[in-house]
This record gives C-alpha cells, structure tokens and sequence, in this order.
C-alpha cells in the first residue's frame, strides 16, 4: 500500500497518542470523558490531524447536474434523494477530504459523511432528543473508522454506527437516511434535474485520491483488530444492512439477490475512491442499490469487511452457502 507523504506522516504522529481521559481532556475541555461505552481507551488513537485538522463543510452550494464540468463519469458520489426535494449528488472527490458535509434538505437537518478508510459512507438525521448536532472531525479513530463530534456538546461519535461513545450524550445513537453511492453518469443520467454539490473553497487536491492502492492492501490503515472470518480479505467490500454483511464479490457475481427481506443489485461502472492516484480512474467496483419489498430504498453501507467485523462482531455473514 502507498499513500501519499502527508498520511505516512500522520501514521508517525498517530502512534505515539492513544487515547485517554488525562491526554485528551487539554484539547478537548468540554467533553465529559466520565461518561463513555468504549470499554478501553486503547481502542481509540490519533489518526494524525487535530480537531477540525480535516475540516467538515456546512451549507454547501449546489449546482444544476447540466452546469457539472469537473466530474468525470465514473467516480463516485454519494445519492440523497428526499420526497419533494430535488436529487443531491454529494461527489467523494471532495468528501475524502473533508468527511463531512452538514446542511438541510427538505427540512431535514443532515450529515453527509465518508471514512476513506473504511470505505463508509453515511447519511444522518441530525435531529436528536437533545436537539439538533452540527458534526465535525475529532482526528481520533477507532478501528480505523472515524470518529465525530457535535459542536453542542463536544461528546465523540462513531461515524460506522452513528452512536456518541464518549461523552454527554453517549448512547444517543443518530437516526440513518437512505442514501447510496453511485457513479457520476448513473446519477446524473438518472437525474437530469438533480443538484451536485460544487467544489469547496479550500486549498485541496481534489479529484486526487490521497491513499493509492489501499484497498488493494492487506492490512488497514492504523488497525490492530481482529481480521474478519471465512478467509474475506480485510480490505473486501461488503454490502452492510443492518447487522447483515454481503460480500461485493457475491452479489456482483450475481447481480441481483433477495435475501431477508431485502433486494440487492449490482452493476458495473463506478471507480473505486481508494485505488488510482486520480478518483476517477480507480478500478470498477460497481453500483449497489438495496431496496424493501416495496422497491423502497433502504440505508446501508458499502464498507470494507474489517470494519462490519469490528463493529458488528456478532453480524450476519450472507454467504449464500
């Protein structure tokens, strides 16, 4: 695996800062690190950058799908289709570097999130009991999955399951939105109407993908958990629904799959966003859709089978066996 100087960095930085209440408590003094469900502080380490090290964005602009010129056809964005709303394409050129895009759509307070380094990518109600959560990024990790914060109390949430794990609201666990990732063309082709989110204003490389070949490795990135079973490659994606794991290579064999209440389908042409230099260059993986048996889309995640593991340790593997 080769990434890019600054991440091999980051990895030299990470190493020496695990967490704990008596390291954390002088960046983070609002946080009450009393109250926590992570079982031991060692789960939790730098992923190199401080807080807001990699900046969340809010209130994006958006552009007519016809109005696009950067894009190219198979990278990926993520899908948010709301009932009277018009189509939103949020691409991972820009999201790999910022990881989170909070904004309201139709009413909707959201988070538009992406962990490159789990291949997760989220859409979250940032409603709460507790009122309205803006997020951003903490830097910290656990099981190589991001690891967010509310501004409103600064308590730490994890990006894979949407649920706070340190702090005030530890336990709160966010309400999840259908949303998928697909391809540029398949969005826009689909969606002639729709809205893309336009390029931020920061000084970042986008298009370029800052972990070449990552998923091609076999080690992730800052993980030291267990490898998941059935000899599945660590870095193999897997169709999360639920507490239910559907290895990528299955379903794109098949192409279609009904199992457990819900229709998987695959086809080609979206690149990866963790292979080629540039985005849109990346090796196909594939378009995904999950659906009820209503046709209704569901939430779900396209992630790498380490992290359904490491999360999900006593999930369901879809084997079809």
């Amino acid at each position: 695996m080769r990434l890019i100087p600054t991440v091999t960095a980051f990895c030299t930085v990470a190493s020496m800062s695990v967490a704990s209440p008596e390291f954390w408590v002088f960046e983070w003094p609002n946080t009450n690190f009393a109250r926590t469900s992570v079982e031991s502080w060692v789960e939790i380490i730098s992923g190199g950058p401080p807080k807001d090290g990699i900046p969340a964005l809010d209130d994006p602009d958006f552009i007519a799908v016809s109005d696009e010129m950067n894009l190219t056809l198979r990278e990926p964005v993520i899908t948010l289709e709301i009932d009277g709303e018009a189509p939103r394409a949020y691409p991972i050129r820009y999201l790999t570097w910022h990881e989170i895009v909070n904004h309201v759509v139709g009413g909707i307070p959201v988070a538009v999130t992406f962990c490159p380094l789990c291949n997760s990518g989220i859409t979250f109600d940032r409603r709460t009991d507790q009122g309205t959560l803006r997020f951003g990024v903490t830097g910290k990790l656990r099981n190589s999955d991001m690891i967010m914060y509310d501004d409103e109390t600064e308590s730490w949430w994890q990006q894979a399951t949407g649920e706070a794990i340190v702090g005030d609201l530890t336990g709160v666990e966010l309400k999840t939105l259908p949303s998928w990732m697909e391809s540029w063309e398949v969005f826009a082709e689909r969606n002639p109407d729709g809205l893309v989110m336009v390029a931020p204003s920061f000084p970042r490389d986008y298009g370029a993908n800052p972990y070449v070949r990552y998923d091609s490795g076999f080690r992730p990135f800052l993980f030291s958990g267990e490898f998941p079973p059935h000899d599945i490659p660590a870095l193999a994606r897997v169709v999360r629904v639920g507490d239910r794991a559907w290895p990528l290579t299955r379903l794109s064999a098949q192409g279609a799959l009904t199992e457990a209440g819900v229709t998987l389908t695959w086809a080609a042409g979206q690149s990866s966003a963790l292979d080629a230099a540039s985005i849109g260059a990346g090796k196909d993986v594939g378009n995904v859709r999950v659906r009820d048996a209503q046709g209704n889309d569901l939430a779900h995640d396209v992630m790498f089978a380490f992290a359904f593991h490491a999360f999900w340790p006593d999930g369901e593997w879809m084997l079809g066996n």
